[in-house]
């Protein structure tokens, strides 16, 4: 058995059979030692490649995207081991490679609205989660013209240490958010990885939440060595 054959049986193990295509999660898929290097990394990343938002702060590696092609940058050493750590798992096609990391710092408190990741990256989103548990929430997109309140669908539980990997009809058809709260309760209904989860939860359990640093590792297919003129 080779190491592709040893990954992809792994990445299989892992997917999530309960919610739409498709959801890969996969507990301690970096080690403490790894958590505790990413964190020290950023923490100590001049403030200047900081972007302040008004529910969180980010930071982009490896360029910033944009309709007319992303501006490449090489990514760090420190960063790149784990860009290549998610690509071994052949998550990515055989010809597209991960170009572009944004870390994203939730206090307590903080979350996103429902979102998606839109055109400007391939299908792929793969997050790992440092420092803290949070709660992604699930909400299909509204295909009418008509105005919608969004019904929570399901949840996941993305632990610390995590890598949760989306694509398909969940990256197209659907809308992800993190609530604004201090805490999450788990519900055997609607968190539907518990069964995958490197812990074992029980229903109604309380989890208070720390500072979560997320490492959101995707592909840009539109690039540019050139400095464009993106004001317009």
């Amino acid at each position: 058995m080779n190491e592709y054959t040893t990954k992809n049986q792994i990445f299989l193990k892992h997917i999530l059979p309960e919610v739409p295509p498709m959801v890969c999660y996969i507990p301690n898929f970096i080690t403490p030692e790894e958590e505790n290097e990413i964190l020290q990394r950023i923490n100590c990343t001049p403030l200047p490649k900081w972007t302040q938002l008004s529910h969180r702060r980010l930071q982009n590696w490896g360029g910033i995207p944009h309709p007319k092609g992303m501006i490449a940058e090489a990514i760090p050493g420190w960063l790149a081991k784990f860009v290549k750590k998610v690509s071994d798992f052949q998550v990515f096609e055989s010809h597209t490679s991960p170009n572009h990391v944004l870390i994203n710092e939730y206090l307590p408190g903080q979350g996103i609205m429902p979102h998606s990741d839109g055109p400007l990256f391939h299908p792929i989103v793969t997050t790992i989660s440092c420092g803290s548990h949070t709660f992604l929430d699930f909400y299909r997109r509204n295909t009418s013209d008509q105005l919608e309140v969004p019904v929570l669908e399901f949840s996941l539980l993305l632990e610390r240490r995590s890598l949760l990997i989306l694509e398909k009809d969940l990256y197209h058809n659907y809308l992800h958010s993190i609530a604004e709260r201090n805490s999450d309760t788990v519900s055997n209904e609607k968190t539907k990885n518990l069964k995958l989860c490197g812990n074992a939860y029980t229903d109604n359990e309380q989890l208070e939440r720390g500072t979560r640093v997320s490492l959101t590792i995707r592909h840009v297919p539109k690039t540019s060595k050139l400095k464009l003129k993106l004001s317009k």
